[in-house]
């Protein structure tokens, strides 16, 4: 059974030891794991449970955004089996539970992106290649394929791609935005930690 919150997740990386690096692959160096969040460096430290930011923008992470960045990293350190994520591409509603999960109090902001960024794409890719995103041509930009009008791909963690679509409003239909998970991912994960993980890439979007 998935125990929730940081203190646990902390006891749990302690409690796996060297097995962390091996399964997820992530550097354990000087006491600290490096973890690569939306293209910056953290250091995770389980010896004293602290985080740092390696990178100046990074401290937002750590304070207006820190209990979902602390959940979904402290979490796949646990969880992370270092094997790619394969699977078709589905909303977290599709993920197994995820339809009962993502509503009321776990509601994606996705109205407040489409709101945001729906006249303005070029804004919206601007502000995830800040974030360290790619998209369709390996840069982030108008979709190449697929219904949507812009995508990018954020990581919030190593090896976690999480897709971002943007459907720009016309004279027919209004803005709309989805985000995109692996279907594999709901394997890996508890539904609380995808929910963190869509968080912390969409609350910093807008």
């Amino acid at each position: 059974m998935h125990k929730t919150g940081e203190k646990a997740a902390w006891e749990q990386i302690r409690g796996l030891g060297g097995e962390v690096s091996r399964m997820t692959g992530i550097a354990f160096e000087a006491g600290a794991f490096k973890f690569r969040s939306l293209g910056m460096d953290f250091f995770i430290r389980p010896g004293d449970e602290t985080i740092e930011a390696a990178d100046q923008g990074g401290g937002a992470f750590l304070s207006r955004f820190s209990y979902f960045f602390n959940h979904l990293a402290l979490w796949w350190l646990v969880y992370s089996k270092g094997i790619p994520l394969a699977g078709r591409l589905v909303r977290p509603e599709g993920l197994p539970g995820g339809g009962a999960f993502f509503r009321g109090s776990h509601t994606l902001p996705l109205e407040g992106l489409a709101g945001r960024y729906g006249s303005d794409g070029e804004g919206f890719i601007e502000r995830a290649k800040a974030l360290g995103a790619t998209g369709p041509d390996g840069q982030g930009g108008k979709a190449k394929a697929g219904p949507a009008d812009y995508s990018a791909v954020l990581a919030p963690a190593p090896g976690l791609p999480v897709h971002i679509l943007l459907w720009l409003r016309d004279e027919e239909f209004p803005a709309r935005a989805e985000v995109l998970f692996s279907s594999s991912t709901g394997v890996i994960l508890p539904l609380d930690v995808i929910w963190c993980a869509a968080m912390l890439c969409l609350l910093p979007m807008l």
